[in-house]
């Protein structure tokens, strides 16, 4: 059985999937990551008609340890405002779309009709989590940091991998969520902040040792929906390993570790 294996010692956050399955879905026969097909996968990504985005997905390092760093770009720039932290140090303009600007934008793109719906599935997991913080239905929830280009971005990329990829299972760690506090478009709220902590139901996490946000809604989301169960990691015969890396530094490797393999039974 063709198993994908999520390391969440460090959190979820979408870029840093992004690029942990881009190791792992464009590699060479060795397992590998194949810095050509993963420039072209990127090149294809800015095709789909996303309005404004483009990716690039550049090999970078972490306390020694190589992996693949993908930039989403809107507009030609990465957006920063010092004041609103998101996806380990993403930062983003005060955008706000309802559930149905979403729609509307996920419709128009160039990618399966099955990639579509997952896409739609991982928003109205966020919505409902969103909706029940600020006590609205899901439909009338205007959608802050996960609403901005770059999260669609995000979340389309991660479910076109996960469909290229096509494990027949997929496994996750606990998820480590860090702790204290982020600054985001509502103010000061703890970590994990309200959304995060909502969409975590029913998934074994913890904090662990890292103070700041190591997880966030769109990463919750996307590991909540894809993944079957939870545990440590399996006995598995592994194929290839992907890293994909964080914009912020902390006290351990800010990677998310993607294992890829066969289950092996004992």
């Amino acid at each position: 059985m063709k198993t994908l294996y999520i390391d969440c010692g460090m959190g979820a956050a979408g870029d840093m999937l992004t690029a942990a399955l881009l190791e792992i879905a464009c590699r060479t026969e060795s397992g590998r990551p194949d810095r050509e097909a993963i420039e072209k996968f990127a090149s294809g990504f800015n095709k789909i008609g996303i309005p404004g985005v483009g990716m690039k997905a550049v090999q970078s390092e972490k306390m020694g340890i190589t992996g693949t760093h993908v930039h989403i770009y809107v507009n030609g720039e990465e957006e920063h405002e010092p004041e609103v932290p998101h996806e380990h140090g993403h930062h983003h303009h005060h955008v706000h779309r309802s559930m149905k600007d979403i729609e509307e934008i996920i419709s128009g793109l160039a990618i399966d009709d099955a990639v579509k719906e997952d896409v739609l599935n991982v928003y109205r997991i966020i919505a409902e989590a969103e909706g029940a913080v600020h006590g609205k239905p899901a439909g009338e929830v205007h959608f802050h940091e996960v609403g901005t280009m770059d999260a669609v971005a995000d979340v389309t990329a991660v479910c076109m991998l996960m469909r290229e990829i096509a494990p027949e299972e997929v496994i996750a760690s606990p998820v480590a969520t860090g702790y204290g506090s982020v600054r985001c478009a509502h103010g000061v709220l703890p970590v994990p902040a309200p959304a995060t902590a909502l969409i975590l139901r029913g998934v074994p996490a913890y904090a662990g040792d890292i103070e700041g946000e190591l997880c966030t809604p769109t990463g919750a989301a996307l590991v909540k929906y894809f993944a079957q169960k939870y545990s440590q990691m399996p006995v598995m015969s592994t194929e290839a390993i992907g890293y994909g890396l964080g914009t912020k530094d902390f006290a351990k490797a800010n990677v998310i570790r993607i294992f890829y393999g066969s289950k092996v039974d004992m």
